[in-house]
């Protein structure tokens, strides 16, 4: 290990003096920020504030006697998250996901839709939206890919619209239009902006699939055809589960994206993670802890994100030894 650690240093560190000289200026300099920062994060930074805040963090106005439900359904995303990355769950991943899904919500819903708040906001925001928009981009992605004329120019049309505007202007839209629709129905501030944030990321998660579709070789489908496969089975059970390994990547960015993007339910009157944050900042008793606050804020974002990466990693390994 350290003999390794030894030549990776000589080669790309120490390789000749420039490299060697410029090494050393950025190693002092990235040293002397650290020790800073370090001072600063130990010594004068007051966390105090943000540690009486957690709870508006973490689950904004949610009610404090109903938090178990928060960590019950922690528990429950958790679980089958781990449940799907396991060998044995290749054939049940998709139907665990989706009953965990459903019970997270049910274990949650009690208290309001609208009273979910902060952290558990931006996470239960992400995990419902990326679920309902993978099936439905999926079945844009065909859409668009199929022969008959009507259907394509009626998916191209959707998936052109929904890339054209901003995510703001689709959230807002929805959330104004949807009572006008259905005036008898009594449909929550959240349910209605999940519905925008799904209808807008369906349209981006067809396109990365499409890709998927057309990095396949034509000859996998020619062959399928020739051993006498219907078209929904080549779909389906040839041309998809590639397609998926393919864009990958792209799609876990695409859930970053939506975690990212959780901010804009603002407009429609909740509070995620970030506007937690800026409330704590409004009370004038915590309004000259705005170093802390953010840098609090950043470390969550940051480690989600970490998660988020490493999880698709795993499941893209896991995909690889399936495929093999």
């Amino acid at each position: 290990m350290i003999a390794t650690l030894h030549s990776w240093a000589r080669r790309n560190l120490f390789a000749n003096l420039i490299d060697s000289i410029l090494s050393i200026l950025i190693v002092m300099v990235l040293g002397w920020l650290l020790a800073v920062f370090l001072r600063w994060v130990i010594w004068d930074a007051f966390w105090q504030r943000i540690y009486e805040s957690l709870r508006l963090f973490l689950i904004g106005l949610y009610p404090a006697d109903q938090t178990w439900r928060a960590w019950v359904a922690l528990a429950i995303l958790c679980t089958a998250v781990g449940a799907v990355l396991l060998p044995w769950s290749r054939r049940f991943g998709v139907a665990i996901w989706l009953t965990a899904c459903g019970a997270a919500v049910f274990v949650l819903a009690p208290p309001g839709l609208d009273r979910w708040g902060g952290l558990l906001l931006s996470i239960m925001l992400t995990v419902v939206v990326t679920t309902a928009s993978l099936p439905l981009g999926i079945l844009l992605a065909f859409g668009r890919s199929s022969s008959n004329p009507s259907l394509r120019a009626c998916c191209t049309g959707y998936i052109e619209v929904m890339r054209s505007v901003p995510l703001i202007l689709v959230v807002y839209w929805i959330w104004i239009t949807v009572p006008l629709f259905v005036p008898e129905a009594s449909i929550s501030s959240l349910a209605r902006g999940m519905i925008g944030f799904t209808v807008f990321n369906a349209a981006y998660v067809a396109e990365y699939v499409r890709s998927g579709f057309q990095a396949v070789p034509r000859g996998q489908r020619e062959a399928a055809r020739s051993l006498g496969m219907s078209n929904w089975t080549i779909s389906t059970e040839i041309v998809l589960p590639q397609a998926l390994r393919v864009v990958q990547p792209a799609l876990v960015g695409n859930v970053l994206d939506v975690f990212n993007g959780a901010t804009l339910v603002f407009i429609v009157g909740l509070m995620d993670f970030l506007r937690a944050g800026q409330l704590i900042l409004v009370d004038p008793v915590a309004s000259s802890q705005t170093n802390e606050v953010y840098l609090f804020m950043f470390a969550v974002y940051f480690v989600m994100g970490s998660a988020i990466t490493f999880g698709s990693r795993r499941m893209e390994a896991h995909m690889q030894r399936s495929s093999r």
